[in-house]
């Protein structure tokens, strides 16, 4: 199960994220969003746990507690969106 984790203090990093979610079961991997302009974190992550109940019972118990003084936001991830890549310069030749 993929999770999204918003409302995250700056400071939190993927290893942080992990330990927060690994007291509910196996995470497979956590990753914390960073801004590539200035190599902050964005305020938001992903954790994905190998069981989907052991995931909701995260969600469960994660969403809006207080995490480093910020309400946190947890759901289950939707997919992806496909964006339309912008064009080059070299597609309009």
């Amino acid at each position: 199960m993929n999770i999204y984790v918003g409302n995250l203090p700056y400071s939190t990093d993927s290893e942080g994220l992990r330990k927060m979610f690994s007291q509910f079961g196996e995470v497979t991997n956590s990753s914390v969003i960073i801004d590539r302009a200035t190599g902050r974190s964005r305020g938001f992550g992903f954790v994905e746990m190998a069981n989907d109940d052991e995931g909701r019972e995260a969600i469960e118990a994660t969403h809006g507690a207080e995490y480093q003084g910020r309400a946190l936001v947890v759901n289950e991830a939707r997919p992806r969106e496909e964006r339309p890549r912008p064009p080059r310069r070299n597609d309009y030749r």
